[in-house]
This record gives C-alpha cells, structure tokens and sequence, in this order.
C-alpha cells in the first residue's frame, strides 16, 4: 500500500455562499437510538480470529454489573452486540472505604476484539495515533454519571481501571450509546435473497453504509470522518438501491460545488467541523468523479434545479482534466495532480485514468445534452479521440488486452476500467474479462474494498454473472467469515490480518467504499 500527503497551502478557494446555504438546508437531522451492551466478554488469543484475537462469553451477566466490582487492573469489556457510532455513557460509584485517592480510568472503544489486545503504545504508522479510540480519566469523587464528549466508532468497549487504592473498588452501572445516523435500519426495504452468503453480505453492506450516513457520506465513522469525494460516488449509489435518502446526496454534490479552486478544480475531500473547509488535496479522477455524482443524482431524481446549480462546475472539471490531453487522445498526467485509482502504487495507473476520463466524459455528455449545451461537439469530438487512442494504442492485439505505460504493464485496473467505459463492444469486453479472470486471478497486491467493487461491477458488466458473484464471495465473504459486523477500509483475501497502517489500532474496520455489494446486488441480480 501507498499514499503521498499533498500540501498545496498556495492553493485558494472559491466559498460560493449560495451553493453553501443550500447544501446547509439540506442537512439531515440525525436519528438517535438508545443501545445497551448485550453481554461481557473476553477477548483471547486465537489464531482463527481477525489479527490473532477473539471476543468468547464468560460467565458474568452484563444485567447484574454492579457485582463486578474493580480493583487496580481490573476490566470488563462490553459487548453491545453489533457495531455502533455514537456516544458513550456510564454511571460510576465506589465500594469499600471511603474514597482515598482518584480513580484512573481507561475506556478503550473497539470495532475488532484485536483492538483491545493491541497495545497503542507499540503503534509507529504514518497516521496519527491521535485516531486510536481510547481516553484516559482521572475521576476525583464518586459516584458519577460519566458521559463522554466525543463520538466512537464501535461494538466493544474496555473498562480498564488503572488504579483505585487498596480501600475501595469501583463499580459500573448503566452502559449506553446513543447511536447516531442520517438514516434507521428500518427506512431500507428489506431483501430477501435465496443465497445465505449474499444475504449477510447484502445485509451487512446495508449497515455499513447506515453507519457512514452522518451530516455527510463520511468514508469512514471512526477515522478520517471526511468526506471524500470516491467514496461519495459509491455511497450514492448503494444509498440508492437502499435508504434513497436524496438529500444528504444533494447536501454533498453542493459542498463540493460550492468550494472549488480559483481555477474551479474539485478537492478531493472536504473537512465539514468546526467550518467548511476544503483540503489541499487533489485526484484526478476524484475531481472528475464530481461528474459521476451529479449524472447519477440527475438519472435517479431528475431534479432539474440541481442540474442547472451544478452543471457549470461539472464542465469545468471536463474542461480543466481536458488539457492533460494530447492532440493523439492520449492522457497525460503529472505528480502535481495524480490518478488515484486505488491505493496501491505497484502497477501502473495510466490506463485506468485515460479509461476513467473516457467514463466521466460520456456521463457529462448525456448531462450537455439536457442542458442543451451547444458545445457539447466539443466533447463528442474529445470523446472520440480518447477512445480511438485506446482502442488503437492501447490495446494490444495480440494478447487481447489493455496495455499501460512505457513497459506496457498488463493489470486488473486498466482492463476493469476500459470495461466500465465500454471502450469496446460487450462480445469483445466479455473475452477480454474471461481472459484477465485466466491470466491475473487470483487478484494480489490490491487490498481496498474501492478496487474490488469495480473488478466486480466490470465482470457483470461484462457478462461475467458467476465470476462477479464468486469474487463478491471470496471477498466480501471471507470479511463476513472473519466476523464482520461491518465491511472494511482495506482487506486483503490473501493476508488477513494486513494493515496498511502497520497496527489494526487504527485501521477503520466500517468504511464506505466497502458498502457496494447491496447495489450490486440491486442491480445486477
């Protein structure tokens, strides 16, 4: 796995306080639900479980709490049954002697048993350890109803006392979240499917996405809590095959639109607290994802005010990735403005981008038409160019398959993506995918859920219904195999246990890029 940090601090935004106030009239009013753990547990070493741990019964009973009472070392882990995000609450009383000294606390709050066992202290990655889901309190008086100020992303929670003295113990009564999200459980239909293992999948997929629904689509609830324009594109659309919550759609395409560059580039994400602020960060293909958002949004609603409001920041995308085209039809990027693609930096990118200009162009398309944009020969001819140059260029007879780059790399990614830009017709995309399942299947080296869903949505899209739902299994299968309450930011089939931050301490393990497999399933079953 790779990532490069941008810090682009020369950079300055646009704040368009019309589009602004109209993403804040659309901000959801979020729903709360009172949840209580559903027993205590022990979390012990075993192989079989997700980073070498799991969470077994013991014999305490979570309704009589108060009969535990904790000394110096003493600890209970809560288990509320299913992942949670919100805020946390407990009462806390002491027995014994009169209260001598502090109470030192610990709460550990985590999505995987492994993140109870983990030692914060060991963590050295490249994120912050300021995301690791625990706090440390000193309690001076007795008894108190604790309430915690900030969010978690959860479903077990440790109850570490550190010290008391050797007089009193502490006891705990009345564990609670006060779950929150845009969306109930219950505002989705509910599906029935015939296969068992889809339907865990599906089920899960459902909660995961209701999990990331807050003011925002966030990509992931317990870290980075933004929003990220690649994961927006995939959380709409599984939104709309589930809770068809528009709004908080629209709420997004406007922030998006109302803060660009002074040249109108997209941000690849935007930090929503304590104000709107947008990042220094900027994708290629994010940018033009923008597009995709409002195509999708324009197929499902047909809001024509939506259109008219965002259309012009949508053609500027087209406009500014434009002019990293040759007069050939060929892209050509630079470091300063990279294709994300997927994380990993260990294939080469060039392809995939050029197919995912060739995407985003046809959805701007059919939107210059409703709009009756008369310069819309202008992309039809751009259009033709891109893809001609794939078609002759990078496509390479012989092996009936993409190319990319000077050494002419074959990968997953460029053969998924000229797939779902329909570069050639559906006979030749179902040889060319029966032909990358032969040759690159089993997939190593990508470990993102945002990957995998376009490996799987290419196969459908190519007629390829077994293999889709095969690696619908394999993937998202194996997560559900390994306990999952939710799906994940990055898995890996191959290695388990793998974190791209070195520590599952802060891997977030409910993320949004991961929800897909409900609109797959929607779409394509």
């Amino acid at each position: 796995m790779a990532f490069t940090f941008q810090i682009n601090d020369d950079v300055v935004f646009n704040h368009d306080e019309r589009l602004l106030a109209k993403a804040e009239a659309n901000r959801p009013v979020l729903k709360q639900r009172v949840i209580q753990p559903t027993r205590l547990v022990d979390i012990v070493a075993d192989e079989a479980g997700l980073n070498g741990y799991v969470a077994v019964d013991n014999e305490q009973d979570v309704a009589r709490l108060t009969d535990y009472p904790q000394g110096r070392d003493g600890s209970l882990v809560l288990d509320f049954g299913d992942h949670q995000v919100g805020h946390f609450s407990i009462d806390i009383d002491s027995v014994g002697s009169p209260m001598d000294a502090p109470l030192y606390l610990r709460l550990k709050f985590a999505e995987i048993p492994a993140e109870i066992a983990a030692d914060s202290a060991e963590y050295d990655g490249w994120l912050s350890k300021a995301w690791i889901q625990e706090e440390y309190i000193h309690l001076d008086t007795l008894p108190t109803h604790l309430e915690l100020p900030r969010r978690y992303s959860f479903r077990y929670v440790e109850l570490k006392v550190l010290d008391t003295s050797p007089k009193w113990q502490t006891v705990f009564s009345k564990p609670q979240v006060v779950a929150e999200s845009a969306v109930e459980a219950t505002d989705a239909p509910t599906v029935q499917l015939a296969d068992p293992q889809l339907q865990k999948i599906y089920d899960i997929s459902v909660k995961t996405l209701q999990d990331c629904m807050q003011t925002v689509f966030e990509d992931g609830p317990k870290r980075d809590r933004r929003l990220w324009i690649g994961d927006l594109r995939l959380q709409a659309l599984a939104n709309y095959a589930t809770f068809d919550q528009r709004e908080l759609v629209k709420r997004c395409l406007y922030l998006f639109g109302g803060m660009t560059t002074t040249d109108g580039k997209i941000p690849a994400n935007v930090f929503t607290a304590p104000q709107l602020t947008p990042d220094d960060t900027f994708l290629f293909d994010y940018s033009l994802f923008f597009v995709s958002i409002l195509a999708d949004y324009q197929a499902q609603t047909n809001d024509r005010a939506v259109l008219d409001d965002l259309y012009g920041i949508a053609k500027k995308q087209i406009q500014v990735a434009a002019q990293k085209v040759d007069p050939q039809g060929a892209l050509r990027l630079d470091d300063a403005w990279p294709v994300f693609v997927d994380w990993s930096n260990d294939f080469n990118k060039e392809t995939a981008g050029q197919a995912i200009f060739i995407y985003t162009l046809k959805q701007f398309i059919t939107l210059a038409h409703l709009v009756n944009d008369e310069a819309v020969v202008e992309y039809e001819t751009l259009l033709a160019q891109m893809t001609r140059y794939a078609r002759e260029t990078l496509f390479d007879d012989q092996q009936q398959l993409f190319v990319s780059g000077e050494d002419r790399e074959i990968n997953v990614a460029s053969q998924v993506w000229m797939v779902l830009a329909h570069v050639l017709d559906d006979n030749q995309n179902a040889l060319m995918m029966q032909k990358m399942v032969a040759q690159l299947f089993p997939i190593t080296g990508i470990a993102t859920p945002y990957m995998y869903h376009h490996v799987v949505e290419a196969l459908f899209e190519a007629g390829q219904t077994k293999a889709a739902v095969q690696l619908m299994k394999d993937y998202w299968g194996k997560m559900v195999d390994l306990g999952a309450d939710t799906f994940w930011e990055a898995f890996k089939p191959e290695d388990p246990d793998f974190s791209p931050y070195g520590s599952p301490i802060i891997s977030s393990y409910c993320h949004a890029w991961s929800c897909t497999p409900a609109y797959l399933i929607q779409k394509y079953l």
